[in-house]
Order: C-alpha cells, then sequence, then structure tokens
C-alpha cells in the first residue's frame, strides 16, 4: 500500500494546532487592547487645542478657554493645516501599528507552531514507547516491561498500569499452562489405568468370571476418578468465569445444610453458625462449603476433629492433621497440587483451587494458614 497523501490526524498535529489556536487567541487580544490603547493615547480630546495664537485679548475670556486666531486669517489656515497634518500623522501611526502587529503576530505564530511541534513530539515520547511496546510483545514474551522513568506523571502512571497489566497477563498465562499440562496428566492416569486392566484380562487365557468381573469393576472405578475429575474442573472453569447476576442467599443456612450430611464416624465436628446474608450464586458457595468440610474430614487424622464457623460473612474451616510445611501453604491453592509426591489418591487435587475460583467469582479473600499442631485454618471473609 502507498502512503498517504495527506498526514494522519495524530496527536501530536492536533496538540500542535492546539497550542497554535491558543497561541492566536491570546496574541490577536493582546494586539487588539493594545491598538485600543494607544489610538485613545494619541487622540487628543474634544477640549485641548493643538495650538494657540500669540495675540492677547481685548477682553480676557475664561482662563480654561483657548486663544484662537481670527477665522479667515493665515495664522487660522496655518492652525488647521497643522491640525490636519498631526490627525493624518497619528492615523499613520496607527496603520503602522496595526500592520507591523500583524506580521509579528504571523511569525511568531510560525514560531510557536514549531515550538508546539516539538514539545508535543517531547511529550508524547514515552507513549510511542508504550504502543512499540505493546505491538512487540506477545504471548511468549509477556515478562517485558516498559520500565519507564522520568517524573510521576500521567503517562508515567500509564506505564506502570501497563506493566502492571502485562504481569497479570504473564502470571495468568502460566497457570493455563500448568492447568493444561496437569489436567492432561491426570486425565492421562485413569485412562491409562483402564487400559491396562483391560489388556491384561484380555490377554489372560484363564481368565473367570470372577476375574473379568473384577477387572471390570476396576475399569468402572477408574470411570468413575474420571468423571469427578471432569466435573472438577468443569466447576473450575465456572468459577474462574465469575458470576453474572447475583442474589442474596443465607451463607450459615447452607454452612448447616452442608455439615448436616457429613459425618464421619473417627472425626469429630463442631459447628458454631450465625444467619448471615451474602450476596453471589448459592450453588457455587454451596460447593465451596462442600470442598472445604470435605478437605478437612479427608485430610484428617484418626480421632481428629473439623470447626467450622460461620458469623457475620466469614467462613472459617480448621481441622486437626498432619503438619504442612510452611512453603506448601502458599502452592495448596494451586490446581492439581497435593501434598507429597504422591499424585494419586482419592482426591483430585482440586478441592482448594476451586474455593479459590469462587471464592474470586464472590469478590471474597482467601487465607489458609497451617497450624503448628498439625492441620490447617482457612478462612473466607464474603462482602455483605
Amino acid at each position: 500500500m502507498g502512503r498517504r497523501a495527506l498526514p494522519r490526524r495524530t496527536v501530536r498535529l492536533r496538540l500542535t494546532l492546539l497550542y497554535g489556536g491558543l497561541f492566536l487567541l491570546c496574541g490577536a487580544g493582546l494586539l487588539t487592547v493594545t491598538f485600543f490603547l494607544v489610538r485613545h493615547a494619541v487622540t487628543p480630546m474634544d477640549d485641548v487645542t493643538l495650538f494657540r495664537y500669540p495675540g492677547a485679548p481685548v477682553e480676557p475670556g475664561p482662563p480654561d478657554k483657548p486663544l484662537l486666531p481670527p477665522p479667515g486669517s493665515m495664522a487660522a489656515r496655518i492652525v488647521a493645516q497643522a491640525e490636519e497634518a498631526l490627525t493624518e500623522q497619528r492615523q499613520d501611526v496607527l496603520r503602522q501599528l496595526l500592520v507591523q502587529s500583524v506580521v509579528a503576530l504571523g511569525l511568531t505564530m510560525v514560531l510557536a507552531l514549531a515550538l508546539g511541534w516539538w514539545v508535543a513530539g517531547r511529550v508524547l515520547r514515552r507513549l510511542r514507547t508504550i504502543t512499540a511496546a505493546a505491538r512487540q510483545i506477545s504471548a511468549t514474551n509477556l515478562h517485558r516491561r516498559l520500565a519507564l522513568t522520568g517524573p510521576e506523571d500521567e503517562l508515567k502512571e500509564l506505564g506502570d498500569t501497563f506493566d502492571e497489566l502485562l504481569g497479570r497477563l504473564e502470571a495468568s498465562f502460566q497457570a493455563q499452562r500448568r492447568f493444561v499440562a496437569n489436567a492432561s496428566h491426570e486425565l492421562r492416569t485413569p485412562l491409562a489405568r483402564q487400559r491396562a486392566i483391560g489388556q491384561v484380562a484380555l490377554d489372560d487365557p484363564d481368565a473367570t468370571t470372577a476375574s473379568l468381573r473384577a477387572a471390570h469393576e476396576r475399569v468402572l472405578a477408574a470411570g468413575v476418578q474420571q468423571e469427578r475429575l471432569i466435573e472438577a474442573m468443569l466447576t473450575l472453569a465456572r468459577g474462574h468465569a465469575g458470576i453474572d447476576v447475583r442474589h442474596p442467599f443465607d451463607l450459615g443456612e447452607v454452612v448447616t445444610e452442608v455439615v448436616d450430611v457429613r459425618r464421619a464416624p473417627d472425626v469429630r465436628l463442631r459447628v458454631a453458625v450465625e444467619p448471615c446474608v451474602v450476596s453471589g450464586h448459592r450453588a457455587l458457595a454451596e460447593r465451596l462449603v462442600v470442598n472445604l468440610v470435605d478437605n478437612a474430614i479427608r485430610h484428617n487424622v484418626p480421632a481428629g476433629w473439623v470447626e467450622v464457623t460461620c458469623a457475620s460473612g466469614v467462613l472459617t474451616v480448621t481441622n486437626s492433621g498432619p503438619v504442612v510445611p510452611p512453603d506448601e501453604v502458599r502452592r495448596i491453592l494451586q490446581p492439581f497440587h497435593r501434598l507429597g509426591p504422591a499424585r494419586t489418591g482419592h482426591g483430585v487435587g482440586l478441592g482448594l483451587s476451586i474455593v479459590q475460583a469462587i471464592a474470586t467469582a464472590h469478590d471474597a479473600a482467601v487465607d489458609v494458614t497451617a497450624r503448628p499442631d498439625g492441620g490447617l485454618a482457612v478462612t473466607v471473609a464474603f462482602t455483605t
């Protein structure tokens, strides 16, 4: 494509024209005021005569009245010609003042446009840096930052905001890559187990009805694990998608309903719930409570305990259990993260990740603390 015949109406051009227009208006106003002031200064008043006839009157008149020559005399003609010449000279001075002022305004207008173009370029230099960096940055180099220097003005604030946006995007992309990698691994494991069970059953020449039934039951168990994993991943994705419509509901009632149907024989449940109305999605909030309680019961010790409290929009689930290392607390909310080297077990590693996603969708804050005696204390603070 060829270049445009006319320059684009860039911000720099518009700023230059704006500077020039403001200068033109101010200059024209100043020259107009100056012209009328000079005109008023060189224009004689009506009661002032430029020449006084030297002769003395027969009868002295008023002291403020000038002495004029007799009408029709030579002196009267000379006075009239002198006054006419002075008036013409005054008009000529005013015309020269006007012409020279317009020429000076035009020259300074050209200088103002040049200075405005230069100043606009310096002001927009960092904006061009932001634009060039935004064009070069893609999903493969989100680690780049603008790191603008200079005074703490609006452009510096824009650059810092852009760097913060890149940081959030980089973290989101990294989390997405980790999630895809972990999800593919988690889905591949039960599939490989099903394939191995089926292959072993088919290759056994002495297979019996009982052995085939056992193999089939193991395949079904692996399928159940897949279903749980897929359901958890869908719930996690729904939590990340956010909530479009919010409705008020009683969080205490939700907690009571969840706790009433979850009683473990070897774990004591202590519940202290008060009615508290929050706004959001009741079904997602119920899943949040279910995951917290189930996680506290599952990751516990024999004869352990779980304490659930809810008041003023703050839900806290505390449980006994094995000691959690402090460095693991920061990663425990990540998808598919489990304590210990094993990646298999009864859980799918998404319980607390779903809690984090649902809490974020409700604009709630999640705090996870490792207890010194073992176990966790998870607090979710909803906005009431």
